[in-house]
């Protein structure tokens, strides 16, 4: 029964990131092809954006009314109609504006985004009815999400749909299958109520006293603040390698080509890393493991800095994505745990939401717009690339992942720390 339990959540995670997978990475790379390179901000801050109250929105429902898993599966059909959508426009107009498929985009991501905690919480759920250590089996599990996302990734790439709009009908068909796989799954209980249950506790709100501990308020806030690194290279890693094929030295490279392909070792790296977060946790603390992963994301953006596709300047852009790994999952994963394990079972879907709304959410809202901002300045749209003086964006970014880990290392205290 173990073994069948781990087995449907592998399945399930599988699809959850490939939907993600199938157009993540590779949009922005589309939007700069079809004119909308100065809008990539705004289609991948508009992820922040709905995290800000979706998640928690939803993270209410499915503690309070609707079973975790069918609401999950709701979330993922809307998502996939809107998604097809998208693709339907793309494929019937030559003459893209950005009010022609933003607001059915943002509808989609709007149902999408809740869909990783609840996923989550639906993890969790069918773990601890397993009597499983959440700890241990959980972040094996996750790794499978990972591989799901890769997949997709390459599948979009070697179909040749990394600059079109088919990719979207990719994100869409994998949503489809996940919204009818889910309702497979074991369910998730629902706090039904009584007469004595407070206002507060009916609308969820009762995860916001979290910020009253004050160890659970700096984990939120450096969660925000980190937050603000997660989309920046999603929505510019492509447009920034593909921007390469505008200097006749890198025409025909194959990573400008197949940009796709060399940022999916980023979320082969992410798989091995996932690994490590248990022995991590156990050996390092919360505090450590954010606080490398902190400094991981300053590696990240400093070997972009330096990267170029070809000779020597290919191994920094291979570097980078190898560290992304632990910047991404030291951070995502740890951070789910931990809040898991620090909030009450009653309130559990609902901080799973809160954590999404301080990184996803408002994190990733201001780091979107601002990354829009500082690249739009050092770079312009000429003939479908955004071309321009990467080297400089990229070392600001870095520059500001740096200051934050030094911040949080000399702010942020564990309860261990606290008593001593």
């Amino acid at each position: 029964m173990d073994k069948n339990i781990k087995l449907r959540l592998i399945i399930m995670n599988w699809m959850q990131f490939a939907v993600w997978g199938a157009y993540l990475t590779s949009m922005g790379g589309y939007l700069a092809s079809i004119g909308l390179g100065d809008n990539i901000g705004w289609f991948y801050s508009v992820q922040g954006i709905v995290s800000i109250f979706m998640p928690a929105l939803m993270g209410i429902i499915a503690d309070r009314w609707v079973p975790a898993q069918r609401l999950l599966g709701l979330c993922h059909l809307v998502a996939a109609m809107m998604m097809a959508y998208v693709g339907y426009i793309g494929l019937s107009s030559a003459d893209i504006h950005m009010g022609d498929i933003f607001p059915f985009y943002t509808i989609s991501v709007a149902f999408y985004m809740p869909t990783l905690a609840l996923s989550n919480s639906v993890s969790y759920n069918a773990l601890e009815k397993a009597n499983l250590d959440m700890v241990k089996c959980f972040p094996p599990i996750r790794t499978f999400g990972t591989v799901g996302f890769i997949a997709s990734m390459w599948i979009v790439d070697l179909l040749g749909y990394q600059q079109s709009c088919y990719q979207f009908f990719v994100c869409a068909t994998w949503g489809v299958l996940m919204a009818i796989y889910t309702q497979t799954l074991p369910s998730c209980p629902v706090s039904k109520g009584d007469d004595k249950t407070s206002i507060a506790d009916v609308l969820g709100l009762k995860a916001f006293s979290l910020f009253k501990n004050t160890q659970m308020c700096l984990f939120f806030i450096f969660s925000m603040l980190l937050g603000v690194s997660l989309q920046i290279t999603n929505g510019y890693a492509s447009p920034f390698i593909q921007s390469f094929a505008a200097d006749e030295t890198y025409q025909g490279a194959f990573f400008v080509d197949h940009s796709n392909i060399l940022i999916s070792l980023s979320q082969v790296s992410e798989t091995l890393c996932i690994l490590l977060i248990p022995f991590c946790l156990k050996r390092f603390g919360i505090k450590n493991v954010m606080l490398i992963a902190m400094l991981a994301w300053v590696g990240r953006f400093g070997l972009f800095a330096i990267g170029y596709p070809v000779g020597i300047g290919i191994v920094f852009l291979i570097c980078s994505m190898i560290v992304y790994g632990v910047a991404f999952d030291f951070f995502n994963i740890s951070g789910s745990l931990f809040v898991d394990q620090s909030t009450d079972q009653s309130i559990r879907s609902s901080a799973q939401g809160l954590f999404m709304l301080m990184t996803n959410g408002l994190g990733a809202t201001v780091g979107t717009l601002s990354a829009q901002a500082v690249v739009n300045h050092y770079t312009t749209n000429t003939d479908g690339l955004q071309v321009g003086d990467w080297n400089t964006v990229w070392t600001i970014f870095a520059t500001y992942a740096l200051v934050i880990a030094i911040a949080f290392a000399l702010i942020f205290r564990t309860k261990k720390e606290t008593k001593d």
